[in-house]
């Protein structure tokens, strides 16, 4: 989740009938209840934010409450153990500020989660009112770097002292101790209190390039822990994730956003531009002749045809780079267009900006489309695929 997660954006929460974009008039079908919204700001930690959101929501459908809980101490965590992986592969991984919803739950397994309040307010440190990690992250890679690719015969016991000292400055120290509700807790003991179990959530992508129905270390840059995915064909895919809404799950969603059909108003449609010029009596030359600005807004000011990719299209486009591990969100309902088309309502952490005051609209062929992986409670998958799973 790379390209786009830098960008300064945050979203709102969604009303239940949102048609500010008259051309679409979406009305909702299903909303799951979530938390509020927060903005990433100048951070890549979108994997964070989403995954976080995800758990946040899950404690909600559970009865546990509302809370809020500390990306930044996720995002400490993972660069301390992403950067003993870049110095142990002598800089042959990267170290970057991108992430996978693995890294959420391996910090949540293996170090426990903290509320929000623990830790400093994100971007404070360094001078802003929001996460802002762009120096922080010059001297973390610089310094990272430096050792991974240093000629030293051996390393000395202080180098990872030196990086937590950077994270601290510009995050704040991940605390052993902390209170909450006149309570004291550790990490641990706190996760623990949640009640979520992480044995209960599973990473699930759909490629051919590895078997059906077996887990597979999905090959993209920011799954740098390779934790596993399992693999199921895309008609499936898209079944759990229906079904997950319908039974009252939300899904976490990892997709390519890089699409001309993302827009910054709040659509993530596809456009099937063959269908269009068919219907417009129009031909492909008109729409590549038109700047990339004027071609998004005209293939979507208004519901139109969209192109839906089979099992092999979906390979082509990962293996040829034109499908990436782009951005990290949460879909949390359904909603349809004035011609009754369904669209999953997304939950992203970029701005309160656009038609939809930061709610984004997903078509399902968009989904089905650029949907890289989504993280889900077992539950939430339909019994017939679980068995294929042997869950």
């Amino acid at each position: 989740m790379n390209k786009l997660t830098t960008i300064t954006f945050c979203l709102a929460f969604s009303t239940n009938v949102l048609a500010n974009n008259d051309n679409y008039g979406f009305t909702t079908i299903k909303e799951l209840p979530i938390t509020s919204v927060k903005n990433q700001n100048r951070s890549g930690t979108c994997w964070a934010y989403s995954g976080l959101g995800f758990f946040e929501a899950e404690l909600l459908r559970m009865g546990k409450g509302e809370y809020d809980l500390c990306e930044m101490f996720v995002a400490h965590k993972t660069y301390e153990d992403r950067a003993q992986k870049a110095i142990r592969l002598h800089g042959d991984i990267s170290f970057s500020e991108g992430g996978c919803f693995y890294d959420v739950v391996y910090c949540m397994r293996n170090y426990g989660i903290i509320p929000e309040e623990a830790m400093p307010q994100p971007g404070t440190l360094c001078g802003d009112t929001l996460a802002n990690f762009r120096e922080l992250f010059t001297l973390a890679t610089k310094y990272v770097t430096g050792i991974s690719k240093g000629d030293y015969k051996k390393l000395s016991p202080a180098w990872p002292k030196g990086l937590n000292g950077i994270l601290d400055a510009y995050i704040g120290e991940v605390p052993t101790k902390f209170i909450y509700n006149n309570k004291e807790y550790t990490p641990i003991s706190f996760q623990k209190s949640l009640g979520l179990n992480m044995d209960d959530y599973i990473n699930l992508t759909s490629y051919t390039h590895h078997p059906f129905y077996e887990q597979f270390i999905l090959e993209i840059p920011d799954n740098w822990r390779w934790g596993s995915s399992y693999n199921i064909p895309i008609d499936e895919l898209m079944q759990v994730i229906s079904n997950a809404i319908n039974k009252g799950f939300t899904v976490a969603w990892a997709s390519d956003v890089s699409e001309i059909g993302f827009t910054r108003d709040g659509l993530a449609v596809y456009p099937d531009i063959e269908r269009i010029n068919e219907n417009e009596g129009t031909d492909m030359d008109y729409w590549l002749n038109m700047s990339e600005a004027d071609r998004k807004k005209a293939l979507t000011n208004e519901p139109r045809p969209e192109k839906l990719f089979t099992q092999e299209e979906r390979q082509k486009g990962y293996d040829n780079w034109e499908t990436t591990d782009d951005h990290g969100m949460l879909i949390y309902g359904k909603a349809k267009d004035k011609d009754g088309k369904e669209y999953f309502m997304v939950k992203n952490s970029w701005g309160k900006r656009g038609d939809y005051a930061g709610i984004w609209y997903a078509s399902e062929a968009f989904v089905r489309n650029k949907t890289m992986n989504i993280l889900v409670h077992k539950d939430a998958i339909p019994k017939s695929i679980a068995n294929k799973l042997k869950l």
